[in-house]
């Protein structure tokens, strides 16, 4: 289904989230904070966009992805770019060593994992205690003035809007959508991830709860904790520029 859609996946995106995507993208790289000599592992990578951004900074990125058309499409697009790595991976049964990477993040994958708990410990099992998990999702917006009306355009808009830019995509994006309907809520997903054995687990929200933004790290002791997961406040986040997609809101920056 991804490989089909793989040539304009990112347009698709930039326009179904109205320019939003690139906003989420630099949140989601300031969460990571990425150094030159850092190993990164970038799971659900796509077409490589945001191990792009990603490995800007002087990072070492591992983009891997279960679609092969996306990794065809991610290898095409930054064969220049030689920190940028594409390797197929099945996200519940990662091909890497223990402690490979100093942080490992997934961006709108997770929900389309068929265990996102095994995929939450793999990304866990892979990064070096102190290192950090970052995890970027479409959620539940808290606010039910945003919550119907986003409803309804991701149930009846989003995949007619993707099927007019490529005949495949409408299907693939109908699929999303449904996925998302089922995606557990932002507190739900923290437990998860506190679950798997993460600590220091927060969350943020990013446009007012579309998307959620989770880290959290690695115990330096390796021991899962059982520490409550810290919610974000009660004013989500609402990145307007890219100054904004920067500000703190539930301990994530």
């Amino acid at each position: 289904m991804f490989d089909e859609v793989s040539p304009r996946y990112d347009l698709i995106n930039d326009v179904l989230t109205v320019g939003n995507d690139r906003l989420w993208r630099i949140a989601t790289t300031r969460a990571v904070a990425p150094r030159p000599g850092m190993r990164i592992l970038d799971l659900a990578a796509g077409t490589g966009t945001s191990s792009a951004a990603l490995a800007a900074h002087g990072a070492h990125v591992t983009a891997a992805d279960f679609s092969e058309g996306m990794l065809a499409e991610g290898r095409r697009r930054h064969a220049g770019d030689p920190l940028v790595e594409f390797v197929w991976a099945d996200a519940t049964e990662l091909p890497f060593e223990d402690d490979s990477f100093d942080a490992a993040t997934i961006s709108y994958g997770l929900r389309n994992v068929g265990d996102p708990k095994r995929a939450l410990a793999e990304m866990r099992r892979v990064v070096k205690p102190g290192g950090r998990v970052v995890v970027a999702e479409f959620s539940t917006p808290p606010s039910a003035a945003i919550r119907s009306p986003y409803r309804l355009y991701a149930r009846h808009c989003l995949p007619r809007i993707a099927g007019a830019i490529n005949r495949h995509a409408a299907e693939a994006y109908r699929y999303l959508n449904e996925s998302i309907e089922e995606w557990p809520a932002q507190q739900e997903l923290a437990a998860w991830m506190t679950e798997a054995g993460l600590e220091r687990v927060a969350y943020r929200n990013l446009t007012f709860g579309i998307v959620a933004l989770h880290r959290g790290f690695v115990p330096h002791d390796r021991r899962p904790e059982p520490a409550k997961p810290r919610a974000a406040s009660s004013e989500p986040a609402e990145p307007e520029s890219e100054a904004a997609a920067s500000q703190t809101a539930g301990g994530v920056e």
